[in-house]
């Protein structure tokens, strides 16, 4: 009987040995599962292209799901991250309608139902609106974008909340108050005036408790739905040393990629910040398209930027975002018969491009901002030229972007008023760009000889310093050593 209790044993260890093995394979493979792309850093982000999502308006559902689907599909125009706009919960106080008319302003039922309000009030930072579905919908577009080699981060308010947010009763010290007592819209600082922001409560960041309160809502994203950045919204607004606090603590939990929108991002970037908004790029750019600046502005704008930017700045380059299409028009509106050079020279001057929700579709209207709208998915010019420019980007050192992009070199012509030309290289990896920036076609030579491969024909060119070359309206080429 012992000897029988002994062999029971022994079978019994050795199956809990070759168990115990299965359990540390499990938690590896877990592990590893949580690693299924590399942590943010400089190298990574060299190349990277940037995907701005208004999940309201990217589908006729506007769903988390209905963009999922959609991820594996953007590695066709080398996205490498997703920059979801705010996707919380929206205050109905206050909520904006039409015109000036709040939700509040609406009396037939029916009608107020049309109104979602902006996603820039917000009345809980840690939950999703159900408008785009659940939080498990959530965690599947990120760990769908995880899987497919792209990062996510949120577009975060920290400026002011929704009049529906907890904190306007439970702390209402974390507020601005104005003399009478009462907590205020988000005022202009140097006016002294509103913004006309009146479906928002503006922060006071003065109160150390309204910091850490913050920085735990944003780190809630981080530790629990392993988020892998934030896009600080109207980051000028708010001190740069929360923002400086902020990132410090986040990156303690995880490497993360900051993005500051703010108008002079400069001050924002080494503590805070990797990228800032290109603002002053991008209306230069509209202003050349319309005719009001010339080549010359750009080339000025570039020497500018040497010298007040560190080198290992970098800004976000767009014809287009959120803000642009709703409210100043579309690209066709803007730039017209410029769009498509000027989409080329965002993809090759230094930083990162931004493409977004509908622009690779060619979409040529001002999406609604507080109603639901859709955009129409249907590839025509633009899409093929993403897929080109993505390839471009992501093939060529010369186009490195990021810490330690590639150099930038003017490249004098003799119309320098109408032809942008400019040099950029990074280990032997040479590329020029060279541009009619005017509605006039313009005879011009420039100071390059070599063998090139024109990327608008994919034709091998040769070009000699004293060659004549004629561009017509917005012509460009992008010319490459490989």
């Amino acid at each position: 009987m012992k000897q029988i209790l002994a062999a029971f044993l022994v079978l019994l260890m050795m199956a809990s040995c070759k168990d115990e093995p299965k359990e540390n394979n499990d938690a590896t493979a877990k592990q590893q599962d949580t690693l299924s792309i590399a942590a943010v850093d400089n190298e990574v982000m060299e190349d990277a292209i940037i995907y701005e999502v208004n999940l309201r308006q990217y589908s006729p559902e506007g769903t988390f799901d209905a963009f999922t689907k959609d991820i594996p599909q953007l590695k066709e125009l080398g996205v490498k991250v997703i920059w979801l706009m705010p996707m919380y919960p929206i205050s109905m106080k206050n909520r904006k309608a039409t015109g000036d008319l709040s939700i509040e302003d609406i009396e037939d039922p029916e009608e107020k139902k049309k109104y979602l309000g902006s996603y820039y009030s917000i009345s809980d930072y840690r939950a999703v609106n159900p408008e785009h579905g659940n939080m498990e919908d959530f965690d599947e577009l990120v760990e769908t974008a995880h899987e497919n080699g792209m990062y996510v981060i949120l577009d975060w308010v920290a400026n002011h909340t929704g009049w529906d947010h907890a904190w306007i009763t439970d702390h209402p010290d974390y507020y601005t108050k104005n003399k009478k007592g009462e907590i205020t819209d988000p005022i202009n600082d140097e006016t002294g005036e509103p913004w006309g922001w009146t479906d928002v409560a503006d922060l006071n960041f003065d109160n150390p408790e309204l910091r850490k309160a913050m920085i735990d809502d944003m780190m809630f994203w981080v530790k629990e739905h392993d988020i892998d950045g934030f896009r600080a919204d109207a980051a000028h607004s708010v001190p740069t040393d929360f923002w400086e606090t902020a990132a410090k603590q986040l990156n303690e939990e995880k490497p993360l990629f900051m993005l500051a929108e703010a108008e002079s991002p400069k001050d924002l970037f080494h503590n805070a910040f990797d990228m800032g908004y290109n603002w002053e790029g991008h209306h230069i750019m509209n202003e050349i398209a319309q005719g009001k600046a010339t080549a010359k502005d750009w080339d000025n704008y570039m020497t500018k930027i040497d010298s007040t930017f560190e080198k290992d700045d970098y800004l976000l380059n767009f014809v287009t975002n959120h803000d642009e299409n709703s409210w100043a028009g579309t690209v066709k509106e803007r730039m017209g018969d410029a769009s498509e050079a000027m989409l080329a020279l965002s993809y090759t001057i230094p930083g990162m491009p931004l493409i977004y929700s509908g622009q690779e579709y060619d979409m040529d209207k001002r999406l609604r901002f507080f109603e639901k709208d859709t955009i129409s998915k249907t590839k025509g010019k633009v899409y093929p030229l993403l897929e080109k420019l993505g390839k471009l980007k992501m093939n060529h050192k010369a186009l490195h972007g990021g810490v330690d992009k590639a150099s930038y070199e003017d490249v004098e012509t003799s119309a320098d008023e109408k032809i942008l030309a400019f040099k950029r290289e990074k280990d032997g990896d040479e590329l020029y760009f060279v541009a009619n920036m005017s509605a006039n076609p313009v005879k011009f030579t420039w100071k390059v000889n070599g063998d090139f491969t024109d990327f608008t024909s994919d034709k091998k060119m040769k070009i000699s310093a004293d060659q004549q070359m004629e561009f017509a309206p917005w012509e460009y080429k992008i010319l490459t050593n490989q």
